[in-house]
């Protein structure tokens, strides 16, 4: 659903951008609550496996296909702040390397991609976990749930700024129902790849789940007869902590190369019909606003690396690197926001400590 220059008017582009670089802000402030060790590498590589899984457009019904939007997943996975910069990290190396959503649309698609999917996604998801059982079934179902809202309601929203800004004239009726109809089919493939990633991730590692903390009970013991909690062991020495460390690692690697043979490899054999925006935009006449990327010179543009014939290669070589630059690009920005967490912490014990004396 990534929207090109064109579609919607410089004005209502401006507000949305000043919209999301708001988003933005408030998100990198509470993303230092929801990053720790643990989890700023994590959310580098999330980013990295949006990105990988956006290149698999999967066919949904006639000759329109649809693809992963994230929002929902991320949400789940780092938490709704990160998530939101997770999604904006992926759109932007997307629109500046690959052409792909356009430069002043990318308030538009920050907004609509990566704040509405993942609001709508985190407050429904957060809702289901209250009332349903405590387990990993539990975290599985919700996030499906929560991935198949999120898409017909970013669609929706889609609608309403196309109302507002639109450069076409169009029945906005026939945009919402087109819109909606082939997006609620588009989220039974989000929800479907959100809740199996979930539920891997949750089966292997449920600590590193923003959306499953808790979710572990502390182990009993029977002793005489009656159940006491089992003795932690954080502090039973440095073994727990490098065994830790090297899990956390394996993990890392193992999603990244997942990303890496995703992007490389699998999103070759992506179906080549239109997206579910691309399809609506021609079947209702507003993709005629379309106005050609201000990146389509780039020697990544739509996917494929300049110069190299061999479509398999390019395009494999292009999901590589693009891989690449995304956990980069994300692992950056997330370290950075978790340095600044220490510092603020160092400061305020520091500040405490001067008052104190």
């Amino acid at each position: 659903m990534h929207v090109p220059d064109g579609f919607i008017n410089a004005p209502t582009s401006a507000v949305t951008g000043v919209l999301a670089a708001g988003a933005v802000a408030v998100s990198l402030r509470g993303a230092r609550r929801e990053l720790d060790e643990r989890t700023a590498p994590l959310a580098g590589l999330v980013a990295a496996f949006i990105f990988a899984v956006q290149m698999l457009n999967f066919p949904v019904a006639g000759g329109t296909s649809g693809h992963l939007l994230g929002g929902a997943l991320a949400a789940i996975l780092v938490g709704p702040y990160t998530g939101v910069l997770c999604v904006s990290v992926v759109l932007l190396m997307q629109g500046i390397l690959f052409a792909d959503g356009g430069l002043t649309a990318l308030g538009v698609n920050i907004t609509d991609m990566a704040i509405v999917t993942t609001v709508v996604a985190y407050a429904l998801f957060k809702t289901l976990v209250k009332v349903l059982p405590r387990s990993r079934r539990s975290i599985t179902t919700a996030s499906f749930a929560a991935a198949l809202v999120s898409v017909p309601a970013s669609a929706l929203v889609f609608t309403l700024i196309y109302a507002i800004g639109g450069t076409t004239d169009v029945s906005i009726g026939k945009v919402a129902t087109a819109m909606i109809g082939v997006h609620v089919l588009i989220g039974l493939g989000e929800a479907a790849i959100t809740a199996l990633t979930v539920g891997a991730v949750v089966a292997v590692r449920p600590d590193l789940v923003h959306g499953a903390r808790g979710l572990e009970q502390r182990l009993k013991l029977r002793v005489n007869g009656e159940l006491v909690d089992a003795p932690d062991t954080a502090g039973a020495g440095p073994a727990v902590p490098v065994a830790a460390r090297a899990s956390r690692r394996t993990f890392w690697i193992t999603g990244l190369v997942t990303s890496l043979v995703l992007a490389g490899f699998v999103s070759f054999y992506a179906s080549a019909d239109p997206d579910g925006l691309e399809k609506v935009a021609a079947d209702q006449g507003f993709d005629r606003g379309a106005e050609e990327h201000a990146a389509a010179d780039s020697p990544l543009a739509d996917y494929g690396v300049r110069d190299i014939e061999d479509a398999r290669l390019s395009g494999g070589l292009a999901g590589v690197i693009g891989v690449g630059v995304t956990v980069v690009a994300g692992t950056g920005v997330f370290w950075t926001v978790r340095r600044r967490r220490t510092a603020d912490r160092t400061g305020a014990v520091s500040a405490a400590a001067n008052t104190d004396v």
